[in-house]
C-alpha cells in the first residue's frame, strides 16, 4: 500500500468520524417521542369487573376524557424527558361507524380513534392488527422511542416484537385483575417493563348505571304473542344494523343465541315493553322464538 492510498483511507476515516460525531450530536439533542397505545375492550372490560363488579358496559359508564388525562399525566412522570406524540384508542363498532360516544372521545386533543369491527356477537375483530400497524410503522419511522400499551391479548405479542424489532421500547400497563389474571403470561414477557393500575386508580371513572326501573311492574304481563310480535321488531332492526352476514353467524346455532345478543334482545324488549321479563321463563322463550322467526323468515 503505497501513501496515497494511505492518505486516501485516512480522509475517509476522517470524514466517517466527522458524519458519526453530527449524527451523535443531533441524536443528544432530539427530545424522545412516547405513544399510549389503548385497547379499550380490555380498559372496559377490566376496570368494569375491578370497580363495578361486570364487564358488561351497559352497566357503567367510563369517563374517558378523565381516564385519558390521567395516563397522560402517568406518562408524563414516567418519560420525564418525552413529549407526548399521541394517544391510540381502539375500539369495535358495527361497520366501523363511531358511536356518539366514541365521537366524543376522537374529538380529544392528542387523541386518535382507531375503529375495529364487531360480529354478530358483540366481539371486536381487527383491533389487534390495527394496534400492530400503528405500533409497528410508527417505529419503523423512528416516531416514537417509548410505546405505552394498555391491553391484555396475546395477539397483540407479534405488535411488540415488531415494534422491538426497529428499536422502541414497549412498556405494558394493565388494570388491577378481580381475580386471577386479564393480561396473555406470553405478552407479559415479551415486553420491557410493567405497571398495573389499581383500584383506586380506576375507581374515580367508573360510575355504576342505576338499575332501571319499570312503571307498569303491576298490570298484567304481556301475552306471548305480544312478546313474540316484539321480538320480530327487534329481529327486524337488529338486521338492520348488521346486516345479513351477521345473521348468517346466528343461524347455525339455532335456537340457541349467544350470550350478548341474547342479553341485547332482553333488555331492547323490556325498554319497548317497559317491564321487566326477569322470572318469566315462557315470554323469554316467546321472545326469542319472535326473533328467530323473522330471521329464518329473511334467510
Amino acid at each position: 500500500m503505497n501513501d496515497a492510498e494511505i492518505a486516501r483511507i485516512a480522509a475517509r476515516l476522517e470524514r466517517t468520524n466527522e458524519l458519526l460525531q453530527r449524527m451523535l450530536a443531533e441524536v443528544a439533542t432530539t427530545p424522545s417521542t412516547h405513544a399510549i397505545f389503548v385497547d379499550a375492550g380490555y380498559v372496559y372490560a377490566a376496570a368494569g369487573l375491578l370497580v363495578a363488579g361486570t364487564e358488561d358496559r351497559r352497566a357503567f359508564d367510563l369517563d374517558a376524557e378523565g381516564l385519558i388525562e390521567a395516563l397522560i399525566d402517568k406518562a408524563r412522570t414516567i418519560f420525564a424527558d418525552s413529549r407526548l406524540l399521541r394517544v391510540y384508542w381502539y375500539d369495535g363498532a358495527r361497520r366501523r361507524i363511531h358511536t356518539p360516544e366514541q365521537q366524543s372521545i376522537a374529538e380529544l386533543p392528542d387523541v386518535k380513534v382507531r375503529l375495529g369491527n364487531l360480529n354478530a356477537n358483540n366481539q371486536q375483530k381487527g383491533v389487534d392488527s390495527l394496534i400492530r400497524s400503528d405500533l409497528e410503522s410508527l417505529a419503523r419511522h423512528r416516531a416514537i422511542s417509548d410505546a405505552a400499551l394498555i391491553g391484555g391479548d396475546e395477539d397483540l405479542v407479534s405488535a411488540v416484537e415488531a415494534a422491538q424489532g426497529y428499536g422502541a421500547r414497549v412498556h405494558l400497563w394493565g388494570i388491577e385483575a378481580a381475580e386471577g389474571g386479564n393480561q396473555a403470561e406470553p405478552l407479559l414477557w415479551e415486553v420491557d417493563s410493567r405497571r398495573t393500575f389499581d383500584l383506586d386508580f380506576c375507581r374515580p371513572y367508573i360510575t355504576r348505571r342505576p338499575v332501571t326501573t319499570y312503571e307498569n311492574e303491576g298490570a298484567p304481563p304481556p301475552s306471548r304473542d305480544e312478546v313474540r310480535v316484539i321480538g320480530a321488531r327487534i329481529a327486524a332492526a337488529w338486521l338492520g344494523e348488521r346486516g345479513h352476514a351477521a345473521m348468517a353467524e346466528l343461524l347455525p346455532g339455532h335456537p340457541y343465541l349467544p350470550g350478548p345478543v341474547d342479553q341485547d334482545l332482553l333488555m331492547e324488549a323490556e325498554r319497548l315493553l317497559q317491564r321487566s321479563l326477569r322470572g318469566h321463563a315462557v315470554l323469554r322463550r316467546a321472545l326469542r322464538d319472535g326473533f328467530w322467526q323473522h330471521l329464518q323468515s329473511q334467510f
